[in-house]
């Protein structure tokens, strides 16, 4: 039997991209929000899922951090996927036909020198999937979507233009996760998440952070947001560089935890290649 990986979207958006080329043997499950995705897990119906979060041009992926303490589940790979914009059209017709490019608002601004060139104006979709979907639908030469190649495969659409975005740096990078934790050392250079909320007295987060330092643990992400909507109550979410079985990893994790009030592994995985 397939196992099935759930991402956030239609069928055809970058989060399905992700899943083919992450995790091409597992049967793709499309669902409405994060919170269906990490539902999806947790019930059994799907195997893993795939969290987007964070972009090189947009940055962190809104209520992901949020979402990943609270949901039981294990981070056990990264993805990072190239964000490229293609310009899809119905069958036969040709980019000067175009008259309306339908996306989502993120991606719009990305082409404005390629829409604006061709005298084009951008219409938001809630997805760039979802459009891709309605162009095919609708049939109207004039309207296209910007979306990606697995969109037009998907919903049988042509490509008129690829790679249209102005900068060719977009990345966006996923997180695997999965109702069990794997913290073997799969590969030489691996990854260590975690949350954490310091203790309530003077320079705690100065005096928990220390041990990185002396240790030489590099910190890749630390990322503060609050919790149970409260201005005092802030946690913090956390990337380094290393295996908790590492004695620097170990021992500034030691006196991290002498800091904290809660301290919470997410997941031990290794670096995607695209990482470096």
């Amino acid at each position: 039997m397939t196992g099935r990986i759930a991402f956030q979207g239609e069928p055809g958006a970058y989060s399905h991209q992700a899943c083919r080329e992450t995790r091409p043997t597992l049967e793709p499950l499309p669902c409405r929000t994060f919170e269906d995705v990490i539902h999806a897990v947790q019930s059994g119906e799907a195997d893993e899922a795939m969290l987007p979060v964070e972009n090189t041009t947009y940055g962190r992926v809104a209520d992901i951090h949020r979402l990943l303490p609270e949901s039981g589940l294990h981070i056990v790979d990264e993805a990072f996927v190239r964000v490229h914009i293609n310009l899809l059209g119905v069958p036969g017709s040709r980019v000067e036909d175009i008259r309306r490019a339908h996306s989502h608002v993120v991606l719009l601004p990305q082409c404005a020198t390629f829409l604006r060139k061709h005298g084009i104006e951008g219409t938001v979709s809630p997805d760039n999937a979802r459009a891709a979907r309605e162009v095919a639908e609708k049939g109207d030469k004039a309207d296209a979507a910007l979306a990606s190649e697995l969109a037009a495969e998907v919903y049988g659409l042509d490509i008129l233009a690829r790679n249209i975005e102005d900068n060719d740096h977009n990345t966006t990078r996923f997180l695997v996760m999965s109702r069990e934790a794997d913290h073997s050392r799969r590969a030489e250079r691996m990854l260590t998440t975690f949350v954490f909320r310091v203790r309530n007295i003077p320079a705690a987060l100065y005096k928990a952070m220390g041990g990185f330092a002396t240790n030489g643990v590099n910190m890749t992400k630390l990322e503060s947001y609050m919790v149970d909507g409260s201005f005092t109550a802030t946690q913090f979410y956390a990337d380094i560089e290393g295996h908790p079985d590492d004695q620097p990893v170990k021992l500034a994790l030691e006196e991290l935890e002498y800091f904290t009030s809660e301290l919470k592994i997410l997941g031990v995985y290794p670096e995607d290649m695209r990482r470096f």
